[in-house]
């Protein structure tokens, strides 16, 4: 019986692992992503939260001021959520040369890496979230897909010992004309 149940579970993660996907797959995609141009000055994104279920537990809306000198950048986040919640993060990331991305967050474990391809860029990182005054450290992996120059989606999922426990959707939008969450 032990053979078997090991059997199973060797199958299971051979096939989920065949259901992943590789950055190197996006390579010959537009319009190009570039972390640097995108996130550069003023942006205003728009998210839910969806539970393991797929049940919305949260809407939220986020201002990002974005700066660069040379390859370090700051992304300053105001969060604002449907629940009168308010949450700030503050990225410090670096570009390297070759386009690999490391950052970290005061509630990011370690450091986060990332790396582009094509219109995307796939991110991950440890999150440490407080829930009912106890803290979980959450994987993080995170796909950023450019639309064109103003737009992107975002797709976040959240995991815990290798099971996503939560979907984010996040639309971001850069033009001009788009008012503030927090006006």
């Amino acid at each position: 019986m032990h053979t078997l149940k090991a059997l199973y579970l060797s199958a299971s993660v051979v096939l989920l692992s065949a259901c992943t996907t590789a950055i190197d797959e996006y390579r010959d995609t537009t319009p190009t992503f570039s972390l640097k141009d995108y996130f550069d000055g003023q942006l205003t994104a728009w998210g839910i939260v969806q539970d393991y279920s797929g049940k919305l537990t949260r809407r939220f809306c986020v201002d990002i001021t974005a700066t660069w000198q040379g390859n370090n950048g700051q992304l300053d986040e105001s969060f604002y959520f449907n629940d009168g919640t308010r949450q700030t993060r503050i990225w410090n990331v670096t570009v390297d040369d070759n386009g690999a991305v490391t950052g970290s967050a005061s509630d990011v474990v370690g450091q986060a890496s990332g790396t582009s391809q094509g219109s995307a860029f796939n991110w991950k990182y440890t999150l440490t979230v407080p829930i009912d005054g106890t803290e979980y450290d959450f994987a993080i992996d995170d796909w950023m897909y450019a639309l064109d120059n103003d737009r992107m989606m975002n797709r976040s999922y959240m995991k815990k010992f290798g099971v996503t426990v939560a979907e984010f959707s996040i639309f971001f939008d850069k033009s001009a004309d788009i008012p503030s969450c927090g006006s």
